[in-house]
């Protein structure tokens, strides 16, 4: 390709020098065309083409004397149903190319054209206007945009897909994102009221999809809203104003929040031990980004979001509640039953009924006002989640049951389970088990690894746990009180004997 280049670059080179005796010698001198090619040696054909300066030689001219094959109606017709049978079924890696549609008419149509005249004809067929947008402008206030998004993290060394709640405020830029495991209603309801508290207020619509969540039937302005999305907007006092479909444009600024926040701060995929510690981050980095200045504005979008926190709406007394709430009896193993799991309670409320609360990321479970345990959500089926001190007191009272009882086998370590049979007997198992719910068991594992004595005991470990100068250490102080001895009266009465 550089050698033809270089030729052709040469060869107009010569052409211009060329062009420009032509055109001299004709103007200026008044020579004829017949004179002017004897003069240079040239073709009369050369003098005609350049001698009136209708043509230059530096622009290339299209190949003359070829015929071009006539396109048909029908080749038209044949070449457009291709095109509109893509469209209408949509796949994106089976859909005609220039070449097959070139391939389809020659098989087909007995087309006789050259397969250059199709790729042109498909080219200018598929050369559709460019996508242009409206610029908008809210009022502070004015309008919030939603969206979700999906990510990844290692939570507990554990590789996890992670939804992003993603919330900004139209006239600040101000960004709120939260992370959940699932895009279910009660994640939508309590991300919506998270956020509101973060902006400390609520606008005047919520700009968003038509996803199931918040929408029951419909699309757009014809879009009918869930029943609780619904009392959600009415708490609030804000409008519901869903998308178009495929109409990413019209909450464009959460659409690119979505994408920041996956590129600036889950990169590179963050470890943590909980959710609760990555939302933490998550928080932290938006309260840092009130810091930044948008090109293009004056003030910090802190500064413009001060501006639009007078023009929220405040926020009501009442905190509405997103959880699936359910009243269940405690079984005999003092589990309760919530979205196919089971999870403990303490063994003093079995066979009572309490409310079950089940939130995005948590499980809470409420007894006469009173929380009486705190799960993070399990979203997989037919499990159930034990907790030790849930289970000890009665344990205490059953030690045979202690190296069998699933409260124990569930929380436990294999380390700490060996230290256990160690030790002289089910009861000092029980003893270990009241450790590690007292201290926690990192820290009865420390105790035990820096025994040094074969024999092991929970005396021992409770003397390593607990240090010198604590009460537990301190020998306890006798309230006994001493009299001073009266000699006089021991002396009158010995006298008194000795008289007898």
């Amino acid at each position: 390709i550089s050698k033809k280049l270089t030729y052709r670059g040469e060869r107009v080179s010569i052409e211009v020098d060329v062009y420009k005796k032509i055109r001299y010698l004709h103007e200026h001198e008044g020579k004829s065309q017949r004179d002017i090619a004897k003069l240079l040696g040239i073709s009369r054909n050369t003098v005609k083409k350049y001698c009136e300066g209708s043509l230059v030689p530096w622009e290339r001219q299209g190949i003359s004397g070829r015929q071009r094959y006539v396109v048909t109606d029908e080749v038209m017709e044949f070449i457009k149903t291709c095109l509109a049978t893509d469209e209408a079924e949509n796949i994106k890696k089976q859909k005609h190319t220039a070449k097959r549609i070139y391939d389809r008419l020659v098989d087909e149509a007995d087309f006789m054209g050259g397969e250059s005249t199709i790729r042109e004809i498909v080219a200018n067929l598929k050369d559709k206007q460019a996508k242009v947008f409206v610029p908008l402008s809210y009022d502070p206030g004015e309008a919030i945009q939603i969206d979700w998004g999906e990510a990844t993290a290692y939570i507990s060394g554990k590789k996890v897909k992670l939804n992003l709640f993603c919330m900004r405020e139209c006239y600040s830029a101000d960004m709120f994102c939260k992370a959940f495991y699932r895009q279910n209603e009660e994640s939508f309801l309590e991300a919506q009221i998270t956020g509101f508290d973060y902006f400390e207020g609520a606008p005047k619509r919520m700009i968003f999809d038509n996803a199931k969540v918040a929408v029951k039937e419909g699309f757009g302005i014809h879009a009918k809203v869930q029943d609780r999305y619904q009392a959600l907007a009415a708490h609030y006092a804000f409008q519901c104003d869903f998308c178009n479909i495929a109409a990413g444009h019209e909450k464009g600024l959460v659409e690119g929040l979505v994408g920041w926040v996956r590129r600036n701060i889950l990169v590179p995929i963050p470890r943590v031990e909980t959710l609760d510690e990555l939302n933490a981050e998550i928080l932290r980095r938006c309260l840092k980004y009130r810091g930044h200045k948008i090109t293009g504005r004056d003030q910090t979008v802190g500064e413009m979001a001060l501006t639009t926190r007078v023009r929220l709406t405040m926020l009501p007394r009442y905190r509405f509640d997103p959880s699936k709430s359910i009243t269940q009896r405690v079984s005999d193993f003092s589990t309760v039953r919530f979205d196919y799991n089971h999870y403990s309670v303490p063994v003093k409320y079995a066979d009572k009924e309490i409310s079950v609360k089940g939130y995005g990321n948590e499980v809470v479970m409420i007894y006469r006002n009173t929380e009486i345990a705190r799960y993070p959500r399990c979203y997989e089926r037919g499990q159930t989640k034990y907790r030790l001190e849930h289970y000890i007191d009665l344990i205490e009272k059953r030690p045979r049951s202690v190296f069998n009882a699933k409260p124990v086998k569930s929380n436990l370590s294999t380390q700490l389970l060996e230290a256990g049979r160690r030790l002289s007997g089910p009861r000092e198992m029980v003893k270990l088990l009241r450790l590690c719910v007292d201290y926690g068991e990192n820290k009865v594992l420390t105790a035990i690894g820096s025994l040094n004595n074969p024999e092991l005991s929970v005396e021992l470990i409770r003397a390593v746990l607990t240090p010198v100068d604590t009460p537990e250490r301190l020998p306890s102080k006798l309230d006994i009180k001493v009299l001073t001895p009266q000699i006089d009266k021991y002396n009158a009465l010995m006298n008194r004997g000795a008289a007898v």
